[in-house]
């Protein structure tokens, strides 16, 4: 019996340092992930469009753009800490490419507003498109021509180098779906109901609509 073991053993941990070199060779490719992070007004309406999309694992809320480290909510929709209103959309590029989702983004913001978005004023909730590398700049500033083009509007988001980028509070987080109640000016509702009245009383998907018709991805979804 120990003469077996003893030839078994070394075969078995032949086939673990085989198998651990082919995954190593050939990642599974539900495991390749990429980001682009996005500034499109209110980052809870960013959020729940973009978990929409096919190929979209996740997004998060956040903040990036400025000088202050670690920015809380209050200090960010105050001003003056450079930061937008910023969404981090992760995704599987074999799905849903970056070119996809960046046409997608123009089409479900208003592009052309430099002073905030729809009823949030303000340099936080400006639109913009943050970029690494020289390659996802050259996309970014292809679909915002393109957008450009399709709408017969100057486009006035901005496309920028990607700074750090902070994840906001846990209660913004998923805050269109949240189930806790809330006390808005409605009185103490669900929280996914109070999202809803705000985006409906924001305006947002009736001036997407109106700019950009049935090409807006997102709007009344």
């Amino acid at each position: 019996m120990s003469t077996r073991l003893s030839t078994v053993k070394p075969i078995l941990l032949a086939i673990a340092i085989a198998l651990g070199l082919f995954a190593r060779a050939h990642p599974v490719e539900a495991a390749a992930s990429e980001t682009l992070v996005v500034a499109g007004g209110c980052f809870w309406c960013v959020e729940a469009d973009f978990e929409k999309v096919k190929g979209v694992r996740e997004v998060v809320s956040g903040y990036t753009g400025g000088s202050v480290q670690n920015p809380t909510y209050k200090q960010v929709t105050r001003g003056g800490t450079g930061h937008y209103e910023a969404a981090e959309i992760r995704f599987d590029p074999s799905v849903v490419s970056r070119a996809q989702l960046l046409n997608l983004f123009f089409r479900s913001v208003d592009p052309t507003d430099a002073g905030g978005q729809f009823c949030d004023r303000g340099d936080s909730y400006r639109t913009a498109v943050f970029v690494s590398t020289q390659a996802q700049k050259t996309l970014a500033e292809q679909a915002k021509a393109e957008a450009q083009r399709a709408l017969g509007q100057k486009i006035v988001t901005p496309v920028l180098t990607l700074g750090r980028f902070y994840e906001a509070e846990d209660y913004h987080q998923d805050y269109y779906k949240g189930s806790n109640r809330v006390l808005t000016r409605f009185g103490p509702i669900q929280q996914s109901d109070a999202y809803k009245r705000y985006r409906d009383a924001c305006g947002r998907d009736q001036r997407v609509r109106q700019l950009w018709g049935d090409a807006a991805p997102f709007a009344g979804s």
